[in-house]
């Protein structure tokens, strides 16, 4: 029996890359192809269009990043340690996609979002319905460092979608500067969003 093509794998890896790394406009399906090492009458075999290959490769980036986000934000963590950890993973993520391309990429799936929002309604929802999920996650975190007495108030939904929209529009503004900078210290710089101070978050 011959060896099974990892054809398929390389190209949503490869759009994942050049779609983060640039944009969903200026990256070409030749550029995926080439990218990937893959013929492009292949690429026509596994995928309708650049549309539907984009699709895929984010909810196969949700899937690797809720098995990530599952760990981070089990019950037994620390509630604080739950958001700091995500956080750190995240400016981890960046410091090295810097090192690697010279430019801070900002949140693949905010950056894909905007610029597609009004193009294709499947990404959008897609998108939207995984930041929401992520939001989610926030949410009980911030619940349970309220019960704590980590947290003031007990509006936790409130304080998450505000945490949320800080954090995507620091990546977003990091991105845009290009300051490495500014995602350095993300998790103290996003949590003191919901009032909590730097020394808080310290394990």
């Amino acid at each position: 029996m011959g060896r099974k093509s990892d054809a398929r794998r390389r190209l949503i890896d490869a759009a994942h890359e050049l779609i983060w790394e640039y944009s969903y406009g200026a990256v070409t399906i030749d550029a995926i192809c080439e990218r990937a090492t893959v013929k492009k009458g292949s690429f026509y075999y596994f995928f309708n269009s650049k549309a539907d290959l984009a699709l895929v490769a984010v909810n196969d980036w949700w899937t690797e990043r809720q098995t990530l986000v599952d760990k981070l934000f089990q019950a037994d963590v620390p509630p604080l340690d739950r958001l700091r950890k995500y956080f750190d993973y995240v400016s981890q993520r960046q410091c090295k996609a810097y090192e690697t391309n010279g430019q801070v990429l900002g949140c693949p799936l905010f950056t894909l979002g905007a610029e597609i929002s009004s193009q294709d309604e499947r990404i959008r929802l897609r998108i939207h319905e995984i930041l929401i999920s992520l939001t989610g996650y926030f949410e009980a975190a911030i619940a349970d460092a309220q019960e704590a007495g980590e947290v003031e108030g007990h509006d936790s939904a409130h304080k998450a979608r505000k945490l949320m929209s800080y954090y995507e529009g620091h990546l977003t503004k990091a991105r845009i500067e290009n300051n490495v900078e500014a995602v350095r210290h993300l998790s103290s710089d996003v949590l003191e969003v919901i009032g909590v101070h730097s020394a808080a978050t310290a394990t």
